[in-house]
């Protein structure tokens, strides 16, 4: 029935062929035109969704107190000390400078640091360093002696060393439009480069979580840029010296390059963002795209060399190719569509981006493809061959002749490979996702070698009562449990409402170093905190560290060179540790973006695995059901799995560490390396069917009527996933890399492992 309705269908195709050809062309143009609503979205955060709960935690605290997300100037003096008349002029200048930033909230420097001093009954709060040209080289060491010996200095605003110090400025970003981000990180860069040229004694690095979101869209705009174009022309390459038609290649890059606009124009009707991750889309989509039109093609231009006229050729070709592209586009489709299950928005973007360029290409490659090559003038040459056999003919004779070894040897390399999975380990960090060419990353390296770390692991520590952060034994506990993390590996400063306590303590008795401590009353605490808040200028308050109920204060732990796994325990240990030493009221989870990354992962494997599994079965149906086989599709299902099972022990193997990019690879190839395995299984269904020949016969029938061309789709499938291995992003190239892998490994399994479970079963 299905071949009838192909044989109809292809002779429907040929009459209507100049009316789809035109309809096909208005549809695209339709489609389009959604491109002009495309934007890019260059928020990190995107990559949570909204109801991940550590983001409604981070969130929430956020909103009870300031949101950490500016821009960090970095400045390292070149004669290695900061504390010159020039180099802290520098800072103060730039500090001014810094309040003019869009958006910008809050500027904190060495310079503003507000310190305090009493003098008589007064509390002094002004300034660490004012008018710096004109201070005096006592005022200078004393100056040093202070930034060097207070903690809420040391490893965060200044080195150890003295020689490298940072401005930060925070930014409240509306969020209105998606050019604030840039808009800051312009203004800013403008900033520096002035200061560069004003202040030749200091150089200045830019990052903050402002400047990193810049970097997201940069990339993302990159890539496009970049690397379509350098797809298309691989693709050319590749499709040209295969089909060797000028007129078949042609025709393949309008199929695909449509099912690219088509796609990319629907998501941008459909209000889809593009991001760092769902930028992938239309390089994927080209390489997608090619396999249909390859199929299809091929077959064509075989039937014409062997002497069929080009309208019996298109006919013939859909007829037997029909029900395989049609079973491979809803494979791919339904693949690429369980990435829905992902934890992170850019990656169902991704998928369902590429499975409606999957499905347009389907319905361009039986339409407008056959119709096209129906009034293209092709000249392809008759040849007259005695065995329709092909360069692969040898591997399938090697394969039926020694089916038990070919089997035997395919399973024990599957599951050598497969073990190397226990040596993964899963690690991410999103500064580290962009290589050392991008100036964020270089920056931050910079401050996280010679200043402080990147990353923050923020508390919100209730007290339980109003007022309650005045009481000595909350104020205690808060202290114990900020002197716990100063002992902790990795942690390079944290920042405690406690500090500015014992150092207020201190002033108001004659500054005697034993009084820096927590005051014994509740009501001294709140006396000195309420003349502190009073003496602070504008912009400078303590908003950032209690909340408007004085129930809770803040306190942010600053930490560098961290694994994910290492972050994830020390942050566990956090929990417990209050668990155990802290009362009831004051246990919360560790929150921040460093965090939230570092769980991701995690989440999204799990969540990936259950969508691949569930991917599996349905495409293990879908076979079933279309070849008439419970037998084949439970036979389909090998081949399909172990592919990625093996790329992903081989990554264990030689670099050990899977991030967020990788957890989406075994559902995103799932539908892409049951392709071959449906067009081969189509085959050999056939042969045994209509042709009624032996297991043996039909393996070979398979391997010389569709291998080669799931020799070029597959080139054409891992070099288009290679060209993402040049992206600066590493998400990006790792998940090109893994995916070229998984599908190089899947032709093998097609090639060797398929054939040989065939024969044994005598399916």
């Amino acid at each position: 029935m299905m071949e009838q309705f192909g044989t109809q269908f292809g002779l429907w195709v040929i009459r209507r062929r100049w009316s789809l050809i035109i309809v096909t062309l208005l549809v695209v143009v339709f489609a389009g035109r959604g491109m002009l609503f495309l934007s890019f979205n260059n928020d990190n955060r995107v990559f949570f969704s909204p109801e991940n709960p550590q983001l409604k935690a981070l969130e929430a605290l956020e909103n009870t107190y300031t949101k950490e997300n500016g821009v960090l100037f970095v400045i390292a003096a070149k004669d290695g000390n900061i504390f010159t008349r020039e180099t802290l002029s520098a800072i103060e200048e730039l500090t001014e400078k810094s309040w003019h930033i869009p958006y910008t909230i809050r500027v904190d420097s060495l310079t503003n640091y507000q310190h305090t001093e009493v003098s008589e009954d007064d509390l002094i709060v002004e300034n660490l360093a004012k008018n710096a040209m004109q201070l005096n080289d006592v005022e200078l060491r004393r100056i040093k002696k202070i930034a060097l010996s207070e903690p809420l200095l040391l490893n965060r605003m200044i080195s150890s060393a003295g020689d490298v110090t940072r401005i930060y400025a925070n930014t409240l970003l509306p969020g209105k439009s998606m050019n604030e981000v840039t808009e800051v990180s312009d203004y800013v860069n403008r900033l520096a480069e002035a200061a560069r040229k004003t202040h030749p004694g200091i150089d200045i690095y830019l990052t903050g979580g402002v400047l990193l979101d810049n970097a997201f869209g940069e990339a993302s705009k990159k890539d496009m840029a970049t690397l379509i174009p350098a797809m298309f022309l691989t693709l050319i390459l590749i499709v040209g010296l295969s089909l060797r038609s000028f007129y078949a290649t042609i025709a393949t890059l309008f199929v695909i390059l449509i099912s690219t606009v088509t796609a990319m124009g629907v998501a941008g009707w459909l209000g889809i963002s593009i991001t760092a991750a769902s930028v992938n889309a239309p390089t994927i989509i080209l390489t997608l795209a090619v396999a249909d039109s390859v199929h299809l093609l091929a077959t064509m231009i075989r039937l014409i060399r062997q002497g069929k006229n080009k309208q019996k050729a298109i006919v013939e070709a859909l007829r037997t190719n029909l029900q395989a592209v049609f079973l491979t586009s809803t494979t791919t489709a339904v693949g690429f569509l369980s990435m829905n299950f992902s934890d992170a928005p850019p990656f169902r973007d991704l998928g369902n981006i590429v499975a409606i360029g999957v499905s347009s290409a389907f319905f361009y490659s039986v339409l407008f493809l056959p119709a096209l090559m129906a009034v293209f003038p092709l000249r392809i040459k008759i040849k007259q061959e005695d065995r329709p056999e092909t360069h692969l003919n040898p591997l399938a004779n090697f394969v039926i002749e020694w089916p038990k070894t070919v089997l035997w040897i395919s399973l024990l390399i599957g599951v050598a490979l497969t073990t190397g999975i226990s040596r993964i380990e899963l690690n991410d960090n999103f500064i580290k996702y962009f290589d050392e060419s991008n100036e964020v990353r270089r920056a931050t390296d910079f401050m996280e070698a010679h200043l402080t770390g990147a990353d923050l692991i923020e508390y919100a520590l209730e007290s339980g009562e109003e007022s309650g952060i005045n009481d000595p034994s909350y104020l205690t506990q808060v202290e114990a449990f900020a002197n716990w993390y100063r002992t902790q590996p990795k942690v390079s400063h944290v920042l405690s409402i406690t500090d500015i306590i014992k150092r207020l303590n201190q002033n108001m008795h004659e500054n005697d170093p034993a009084y820096y401590r927590i005051p014994e009353r509740r009501d001294l605490t709140a006396q000195y905190l309420l003349l502190y808040e009073l003496s602070l200028p504008f912009g400078l308050d303590l908003n950032n560290q209690i909340n408007v109920k004085k129930s809770a204060t803040r306190m942010l732990v600053t930490v560098k060179d961290i694994s994910t796994k290492e972050l994830q325990i020390l942050e566990n240990n956090a929990r417990r540790w209050l668990t155990e030493n802290a009362p009831q009221q004051m246990f919360t989870y560790g929150s921040g973006l460093s965090v939230i990354w570092a769980d991701l992962a995690q989440r999204n494997i799990y969540s990936m695995l259950k969508a691949s599994f569930g991917a599996l079965i349905l495409i293990s149906v879908i076979l079933a059901f279309a070849l008439k086989s419970l037998k084949l599709g439970l036979i389909s299902l090998l081949p399909n799995l172990l592919p990625a099972l093996m790329a992903f022990g081989i990554w264990g193997m030689f670099v050990g560490e899977v991030g967020l990019g990788l957890s989406v690879v075994v559902t995103m190839t799932l539908g892409i390396v049951v392709d071959d395995t449906i067009h081969f299984l189509n085959k050999y269904v056939r042969a045994r069917r209509e042709q009624n020949l032996d297991p043996a016969h039909a393996i070979r029938y398979a391997f010389n009527t569709v291998g080669p061309a799931m020799w070029v789709t597959t080139l054409a499938l891992v070099a288009g996933f290679m060209v993402l291995t040049l992206s600066s992003y590493r998400m990006n190239a790792d998940m090109g890399l893994m995916s070229a892998l998984t599908i190089t490994l899947a032709l093998g399994m097609d090639f060797l492992l398929l054939p040989s479970v065939l024969l044994k079963l005598k399916a």
